[in-house]
């Protein structure tokens, strides 16, 4: 092996923060001229490790090879100086300013007389924006355009400062299908003119697709590399969570109780049309249907965010009025949404903090607060729910994506609530996170609790419900129990997109 056969190269990196070894004797190559997939589980290091190679974080221990030479990045300039880019997932846009001046901030082209040549700044970042497939107005703002060219406005200040490697940190969490085959074309572009990629994702499909090699990592270790050819879904799975799934959704029963929810003929204006569904406890009822099908809309109907314009909710059999999501919380109902920062997540505050935060009365005597009662749940929490934190008074805007889903989901199991509405749980979350969810949901059920999943991933449908509701355009058009066969996803995709099962 010749020294340059890697483009950048990361040997034995040690990172230690307080109380967490966030890289631990960390490995990567990526040769010039290919994608490699970089995938593990949220706080797996995966961030860590591009702070490094960004010079964002310089590692306590091990080196940085640049077309074999080894490098010390004091700063993101040393490393951009050496070719190293990066299109985080947030990205760094200034909207108000054109194009251009994202495109050449701090690289600006001066002119023989010292001022700004901004005619020939234009003209360049309108042909690298067409070279990556956006035929746009440089002068416009930026913020006048989707993601998707955002994006691109970002790939393109790499392939101007002539990137050896670029890593894309997600770059398709926030895209629309047009724009993700966009980014996978432009990407294939970047490869064939011989730059390395490093494509950072937890879609499977999207690595199977892309990628030339892919790279595991687990819990700040290097765990594999191999060619794609070489891993399968089930293998990469079993490498990023370090046991094989045989079962991805660990289902377990409760007993079928009394009806805990129904909901009888609801009607929201071009939104809900004469909806009816029950619920029992000791069960987990899923919404499955596509996207806009009214699921997540009934539920927020359900908990009082959405005024209906018909309709009746019974709990436990007697008729309630919820206009607010408070008096749902105090008929029992709790509702997890997918947005977790504004699901009331206070990110400052400590996990300790946020598992306490919908349930203050249950955790004080007169007004005072006892600690001892808090500390102990939160223990608890962390404990049951494997909440990956140094302590209870880490800041929860510290911890990675899925660890949040899980302190949201702790902040409602600490409430009595009776009836817990999931709206799309686990996306946007690893698969080791995701069994964690499903394991909440069969203590809740085995609690004789009454679980609502709402999820647009048929096979966790399947995985997780006992029985199905399938919506498609504000209307139900299907109920399915778990031993009908019906139970599939052919017959729950036909009735989604629309035809008729029940004949």
């Amino acid at each position: 092996m010749s020294m340059s056969e890697y483009v950048v190269e990361l040997r034995d990196c040690t990172k230690i923060f307080p109380g967490v070894k966030a890289l631990d004797n960390m490995q990567l190559a990526v040769k010039p001229g290919e994608i490699l997939g970089l995938i593990g589980e949220n706080g797996a290091g995966k961030s860590t490790l591009i702070k490094v190679l960004t010079g964002v974080h310089q590692a306590d221990s091990g080196s940085v090879y640049v077309n074999g030479q080894q490098m010390q990045f004091k700063n993101p300039n040393d490393s951009a100086a050496a070719g190293i880019a990066c299109v985080y997932q947030e990205l760094n846009i200034e909207k108000l300013l054109s194009i251009t001046d994202n495109i050449f901030i701090n690289k600006w082209i001066k002119g023989s007389n010292g001022l700004l040549d901004y005619k020939a700044m234009h003209a360049k970042a309108k042909e690298v924006m067409a070279s990556l497939g956006q035929d746009v107005d440089p002068t416009k703002p930026a913020g006048t355009f989707g993601m998707g060219v955002q994006q691109m406005i970002e790939i393109a200040k790499a392939v101007l400062i002539d990137a050896k490697m670029i890593i894309m940190d997600e770059p398709t969490s926030s895209l629309g299908e047009k724009e993700v085959e966009q980014l996978m074309a432009t990407c294939r572009k970047l490869r064939n003119q011989g730059v390395g990629i490093v494509f950072v994702s937890h879609k499977l499909e999207e690595l199977f697709t892309l990628c030339d090699r892919v790279t595991v990592i687990r819990d700040g270790q290097y765990i594999d590399t191999r060619d794609i050819a070489d891993w399968n879904n089930d293998s990469l799975i079993a490498a990023m969570v370090g046991r094989t799934l045989d079962n991805l959704f660990p289902k377990e029963y409760g007993t079928k109780g009394e009806v805990m929810l129904e909901a009888k003929n609801l009607v929201e204006g071009g939104v809900l049309d004469d909806v009816s569904f029950k619920a029992y406890g000791g069960q987990v009822l899923g919404f499955a249907g596509l996207v806009g099908a009214g699921r997540t809309e009934t539920m927020r109907a359900v908990f009082g965010a959405d005024p209906l314009d018909s309709g009746k909710i019974f709990v436990k059999g007697k008729e309630v009025s919820i206009k607010s999501p408070a008096q749902a919380i105090k008929n029992g109902i709790a509702l997890l949404t997918e947005d977790r920062k504004g699901q009331g997540l206070v990110l400052a505050e400590s996990v300790k903090n946020n598992l306490i935060l919908a349930n203050l009365k249950g955790f004080s005597s007169g007004f005072f607060l006892n600690f001892g009662k808090i500390a102990k749940a939160a223990e608890d929490n962390i404990g049951a729910l494997r909440i990956k934190t140094p302590t209870a008074d880490e800041r929860v805007g510290q911890l990675s994506g899925g660890n949040q889903q899980k302190v949201v989901i702790g902040k409602w199991v600490n409430t009595d609530c009776d009836i817990f509405i999931f709206d799309e749980p686990t996306r946007g979350i690893d698969v080791g996170a995701k069994i964690e969810v499903y394991n909440v949901m069969n203590r809740l059920v085995k609690e004789g609790k009454c679980v609502i999943m709402v999820s647009s991933e048929l096979p966790e449908i399947l995985g997780m419900s006992d029985r199905v509701y399938v919506m498609r355009g504000g209307k139900i058009m299907a109920e399915v129990e778990r031993d009908s066969k019906h139970f599939n996803q052919e017959s729950l995709m036909k009735a989604a997109w629309g035809g008729n099962i029940n004949e």
